[in-house]
């Protein structure tokens, strides 16, 4: 059975030799194969420290190490939804793409009952670490372990340190000099709980094609019955089966609006965009949330007009912006949530002769909804 080390790394590449120089001390099998997976800020300095500065060399030199398989290809960067390598993992956004990218590398290993992967979780963001674990976690199989990498603290940081030397060499340390040869790297291997057989053969096998929030929440929906929805206006998001998906205020106050009108929905006729009920309805939703005097200008009047009641100049709801919510709607709750989940929460439309009929589509088949003030 091949033996692959897939590892997480950030600022400090040093994690690296120290795993595979813990792995050698432990006895514990070594790999044959490495894979790294990190983000474009910290490529250069992985390659400079590895490969041209010679420290991984040098280290299977020193310790007389089993050849193994690594190279710049092996360098896996996270990559967006577009394929674009991320710069860091600092921004919301880029947390998600890392999500994604880790446990469908995870998946695509897992895939093949011919290799052991030893997870090493001892680089990158503490959130890295989070994502890499519960991917092995779910996707782990007996074969495949997992492990944290420790050095003394006097050793932490220290740009000279990749792993103990043999003989003596002196550096500065955070504290004064520090001699390498003396440093203790310790591997400890970190049991899981390995969820793999728990899961459904068919949610193993479109896992590949869902985001990490939709795993979670496929695996959150199958051990609900019913479902349970909360509109959060504090935090203008929509939850459902454990994951939240963000809208804008307009976006949120639209959603609420829609969801006060029932199963019925509203019906576009000939006569909607003459009505400025539904403007009174939609803004007085929206003024309780944010006072964005653009959404105010779209029925033709202010957030001051509207909240003392002047309606002189106020227009009724266009057909163009309850298409254009429910598409921005739509689509953040198909990114987010696993489709089966999705489908009861976004907004439908049905054609009634000339007319278009508007409505949450789960409103007709019942679900336990919580608004949060």
């Amino acid at each position: 059975m091949k033996q692959i080390l897939l590892a997480t790394t950030g600022s400090n590449p040093q994690v690296l030799t120290e795993t595979l120089y813990a792995i050698h001390k432990s006895g514990k099998t070594f790999p044959e194969e490495i894979f790294v997976i990190t983000t474009q800020s910290t490529k250069t300095r992985l390659i400079e420290g590895l490969f041209a500065d010679g420290h991984l060399q040098a280290l299977k030199e020193t310790y007389q190490l089993p050849d193994f398989v690594f190279d710049e290809n092996h360098i896996w960067l996270i990559e967006d939804d577009h394929g674009v390598p991320i710069f860091d993992a600092k921004s919301i956004e880029d947390q998600t793409y890392m999500a994604d990218f880790i446990t469908r590398k995870v998946h695509e290993l897992t895939q093949d009952e011919n290799i052991a992967i030893h997870a090493s979780l001892a680089g990158g963001r503490k959130t890295m670490a989070f994502y890499f674990g519960y991917a092995m976690s779910l996707l782990g199989r007996e074969q495949d372990t997992l492990s944290h990498v420790f050095v003394d603290e006097q050793y932490e940081n220290v740009n000279e340190f990749w792993y103990p030397t043999r003989e003596s060499q002196w550096v500065d340390g955070k504290n004064g000099k520090i001699d390498l040869s003396k440093a203790t790297v310790t591997l400890a291997e970190i049991p899981f709980v390995r969820m793999r057989n728990a899961l459904e053969p068919s949610l193993l096998s479109s896992m590949l094609n869902y985001s990490f929030s939709q795993t979670v929440g496929l695996l959150n929906a199958s051990q609900r019955e019913l479902l349970t929805v909360t509109v959060d206006k504090r935090s203008f998001s929509i939850e459902a089966v454990g994951v939240a998906t963000i809208l804008t205020p307009k976006e949120i106050a639209f959603y609420l609006w829609l969801i006060s009108k029932g199963d019925n929905g509203i019906l576009i006729d000939r006569y909607f965009e003459g009505s400025t009920q539904n403007s009174v309805e939609f803004l007085s939703t929206y003024s309780e949330l944010a006072s964005d005097p653009r959404v105010y200008r779209t029925f033709n009047t202010t957030p001051e007009d509207f909240i003392e009641g002047n309606d002189s100049t106020l227009k009724g709801m266009e057909r163009t912006f309850v298409q254009v919510q429910r598409s921005n709607i739509n689509r953040k709750l198909k990114k987010s949530l696993p489709t089966p989940i999705a489908a009861k929460l976004m907004i439908s439309s049905r054609t009634e002769g000339a007319n278009t009929r508007y409505l949450i589509a789960n409103c007709q088949c019942g679900w336990a909804l919580n608004i949060v003030e």
